[in-house]
């Protein structure tokens, strides 16, 4: 390191209570021992204990979610940050020594929760989901693994140990997500979101050679340290880069392609990848660097505005799907958009809130509809749902709670997150992207009471040979879990006594007092929250008018979108047809011109080459008949011609 960095690492953490010897902080190495271990004895003992196997995976998660509570009653109670010490993973290599440590706060507690909380709940739900499956115990392998991945990243006290987290996350999904390979359309949805992601992946590296550049080390205290000393223009070249690694992880626009397709894993899966760990991992990402974004307003500008449009436009392509887990995958897509209107708008912690409460609701509407396929014999088709509220209580009353939550009715979960966010923007000057922001919290309201109608209410359009019923308990248990945190989640860490949970997490984000936001509006933040609850009521109102059981059973259901505009939605905007038309297609063309020049161009020069030589050498060869004669004759003429050139030289001369 510069000594400039290395002494702001050294009073970074000399400000730090550094546990290592009491607490549940000296415990912390196990959040990532536990899953790595349970990953490696579901792959070696697999044979020999088969489906209990299982067991440790399931086992290795809830402790680790035992241990991230107490962690973070430590960090509540102590009201203090920690830096763990774990190992010297470079030192002075040319000078750069990266430390392999864990950095404890209110925003990494609070992730820890996440990741571990949603990720135990699918690890159970996942027993009766996927029973039976004929590689049922390395399914549970990948899902450690990918706790593993997770938390590495959440815990990395350095840039590049995140990233390491961040890489291993692509790879666990990678391994999911294709996880019944057999499929060719499975696969090739695996790849899609391997090769995407990794697009982003550049643009984040090149993010990390800049930090390494400006402050000679990856270290995030030290970094963060020195942010205000960055240009502004290198300041918004770093926030654009990082928000590039952003966008591919958590799908924002341009990259936000591979996550609909995502759904070809298992079900549980998708709650594992679009609730609490994945997509998170960009949010999670542009918070942790907040020193460095609040730098340049131009860059928060630019993520505000790719996160309200990204959310527009995974509402409207809802609207018109009709597969239960795409329409959760598109909606996935925008609100993920709402945590980045977040960042871009100054509400760092409000985004992270909205984070937590998005991964009560989605985490169980994605579990809900894996319910509802395991009662359906796996069908997705929402018209041929309906009528399942009387077959499937549980699951039916917990997705109302859902529902309820996403839309931003109050008092479930998703109002108070959601309503924050809009307000934080109003409050700064983002006047349009406010406006925006409750137009898609109409259309979400819209699209979540149609998926709602169409699944459970009106008459059964599953046919004869399908016999609906409730999921085992096993399946049911997270999903009541859920139900209540999506319920009663956030009031109770809007309402705590330890204040909201964005005004906790204020410790471990930067403060936006010194950006100079463009005035707020004249709409007092009262008015503000009664548009919310009205953007709600209308959405939820328009769908009952347009799928109502009785429409339904008719077959009048009031589209809201018919013609050219309804197949631009159905069709996705035609994202996929364009990148297939750019990089598969021209790409191919491109691929084919090159391998005509090197066959034809490069290897025609070097076998004309050859050939030549050959041939020279063929009429070489013939001069060596080995008579002895032949080379005196050859001798005699030689000197013939040499004396006659002398002759004809000194005449001249």
């Amino acid at each position: 390191m510069t000594p400039l960095a290395t002494e702001a690492l050294e009073e970074a953490v000399t400000n730090l209570q550094v546990l290592t010897d009491s607490g549940a902080m000296s415990l912390s190495w196990l959040l990532l021992v536990l899953p790595a271990v349970g990953f490696v004895a579901c792959l070696t003992l697999r044979r020999r204990l088969e489906e209990r196997v299982a067991w440790i995976a399931i086992g290795a998660s809830i402790l680790t979610f035992v241990l991230s509570v107490a962690i973070l009653l430590q960090l509540r109670d102590e009201q203090a940050s920690h830096l763990v010490f774990g190992f010297t993973w470079f030192d002075d290599v040319g000078g750069l020594t990266v430390h392999f440590d864990y950095a404890i706060d209110q925003l990494t507690a609070v992730m820890l929760l996440v990741v571990t909380g949603v990720g135990s709940l699918v690890h159970v739900y996942s027993w009766g989901y996927m029973y039976g499956d004929e590689r049922f115990e390395r399914y549970f392998a990948y899902l450690n693994l990918f706790l593993f991945s997770m938390l590495v990243l959440v815990l990395g006290s350095s840039f590049l140990t995140l990233f390491v987290g961040w890489e291993l996350v692509g790879l666990s999904s990678y391994l999911l997500i294709g996880f019944w390979f057999e499929k060719a359309a499975y696969a090739a949805a695996a790849k899609k979101a391997f090769i995407t992601n990794r697009v982003g992946d550049v643009a984040f590296m090149i993010a990390m050679f800049l930090i390494f550049r400006e402050f000679g080390t990856f270290d995030f205290f030290a970094v963060f340290e020195h942010a205000g000393d960055l240009s502004t223009g290198t300041a918004t070249t770093i926030v654009l880069l990082l928000m590039g690694g952003a966008a591919a992880k958590s799908a924002q626009i341009p990259l936000h392609v591979w996550l609909p397709d995502a759904m070809a894993g298992p079900t549980p899966v998708s709650a594992l990848i679009h609730a609490a760990t994945m997509v998170t991992a960009g949010v999670y990402l542009m918070a942790r660097s907040s020193p460095i974004v609040v730098q340049s307003l131009d860059a928060m500008t630019i993520i505000a505005w790719i996160g309200v449009l990204t959310a527009l436009l995974g509402a409207l392509v809802a609207i018109r799907q009709d597969d239960i887990k795409k329409i959760l995958a598109y909606s996935t897509v925008s609100q993920l958009g709402y945590m980045f209107v977040g960042i871009g708008t100054g509400g760092f912690n409000e985004g992270i809130f909205h984070l937590v409460t998005h991964a009560f609701f989605k985490g169980l509407l994605f579990l809900a509809a894996g319910s509802v396929m395991h009662a359906l014999a796996d069908q997705t088709d929402v018209w041929r749902m309906g009528g399942l509220r009387r077959v499937m209580p549980v699951t039916f009353w917990t997705s109302a709670a859902a529902v309820l939550a996403i839309t931003g009715f109050p008092p479930f979960a998703g109002f108070f997150s959601k309503d924050q966010i809009l307000v934080t923007a109003y409050e700064h000057g983002f006047t349009a992207v406010w406006a925006l922001g409750v137009l898609v919290a109409v259309l979400t309201a819209f699209y979540m009471g149609r998926w709602f109608l169409l699944v459970f209410m009106g008459v059964g359009r599953w046919g004869d040979d399908v016999h609906p019923h409730e999921s085992p308990a096993s399946m049911t248990g997270p999903l009541i879990v859920l139900g209540v945190l999506s319920a009663v989640g956030g009031a109770a860490l809007n309402l705590s006594h330890h204040g909201p949970l964005f005004t906790w997490l204020e410790p471990s984000t930067a403060s936006t007092g010194g950006v100079a936001f463009n005035a707020a509006g004249s709409i007092g933040e009262p008015t503000l929250v009664a548009i919310s609850i009205a953007a709600a009521v209308l959405g939820l109102g328009a769908a009952w008018f347009a799928y109502n059981p009785a429409r339904v059973a008719q077959g009048r259901t009031a589209e809201p979108v018919v013609g050219p505009v309804a197949e631009l939605f159905e069709r996705k905007f035609f994202v996929d047809e364009l990148y297939e038309a750019i990089f598969v297609k021209a790409g191919a063309r491109v691929a084919d011109a090159l391998v005509w020049f090197d066959t034809t161009v490069i290897d025609g020069a070097v076998n004309g080459a050859g050939a030549v030589s050959l041939k020279v050498g063929d009429v070489a060869r013939r001069v060596q008949t080995g008579f002895v004669r032949g080379y005196l004759v050859a001798f005699l003429v030689g000197g013939i011609v040499l004396t006659a050139v002398l002759l004809a030289q000194v005449g001249l001369a």
